[in-house]
């Protein structure tokens, strides 16, 4: 059988997806079943066990596909990104309500009612997609329940002219390993999201992002604002000419500092740049 990239495969020893058929061994083969996330976010995790690792995160409104259940976990494939995981069943819904607009802002409330002193139902961060049920000129409200303040809102088919400048939403984020929201984010989640909201669906991990993005390119010939700066399990991107953004573990923040300065340190620990390159 051909080897798989588990983190994008959905087969286990005893379950797989029904296309896979053929391609991978295991005991079963089953059609996947459609959910929705209903939680602000969730946590798509290695092993079906509360104290597992994140893996990464499904924000409200995306999609995930469930090939088995059990336990109160289901175990499946995000539509976003194909990543593959367990996933807490109670955040599920099986009813799927197509999204129209998406979260244009780092952070905005879902409040109960279309008052901004009613009580807030969550907090939504930027890419979120939702399903509009009310527009309006100040409050839109949504499936599921809850109103958003209208301009945190955008049409799907109105996509962001700038994707760095949608990434530059997320300064001072904490750092969160697996995390995909202005709550908590790593490196490559910027990277998608930023992209997502020009209507470009980036891979989740960086290794992946460096594998399928952009061209190389020579920094010799100078960097510019939108070039992608890879290392070995990091990625950056420049703001311009000199300095990189990043969601990164010595400030656990989305920080930008000189791409020099940010060489030299990672350096030590991660070894050279791998590549630059450029969408």
């Amino acid at each position: 059988m051909t080897e798989f990239d588990t983190r994008l495969t959905p087969a286990r020893a005893d379950v797989a997806a029904k296309h896979l058929e053929g391609r991978v061994s295991a005991q079963r083969f089953v059609e996947g079943a459609r959910a929705q996330v209903i939680a602000h976010r969730t946590t798509i995790q290695k092993t079906p066990d509360d104290d597992a690792r994140r893996e990464s995160e499904l924000l409200f409104g995306e999609v995930f596909t469930i090939y088995d259940r059990a336990d109160g976990w289901a175990w499946g494939q995000a539509q976003t990104d194909d990543y593959v995981g367990y996933v807490r069943e109670t955040d599920l819904a099986d009813v799927i309500h197509e999204p129209t607009h998406r979260v244009v802002v780092a952070r905005t409330f879902r409040f109960s009612r279309a008052d901004l002193k009613s009580e807030p139902r969550s907090v939504l961060s930027l890419s979120t997609p939702v399903a509009v049920t009310e527009p309006g000129e100040r409050w839109i409200g949504i499936e599921r329940g809850g109103y958003i303040y209208a301009p945190h809102l955008r049409p799907l088919d109105e996509p962001a002219a700038d994707w760095v400048a949608e990434c530059e939403h997320f300064m001072g984020a904490p750092y969160l390993w697996g995390g995909r929201s202005a709550e908590g984010l790593d490196c490559s989640a910027l990277i998608q999201l930023g992209l997502a909201m020009t209507g470009v669906r980036a891979p989740r991990d960086s290794d992946l992002q460096e594998a399928a993005l952009g061209s190389i390119i020579d920094p010799a010939d100078g960097l510019r604002r939108g070039d992608l700066v890879f290392w070995k399990g990091h990625v950056g991107v420049m703001l311009d000419a000199e300095r990189v953004l990043h969601a990164n573990a010595f400030h656990m923040a989305t920080a930008f500092e000189p791409v020099d300065g940010a060489i030299r340190r990672i350096e030590r620990t991660a070894g050279s740049v791998t590549s630059y390159k450029r969408l």
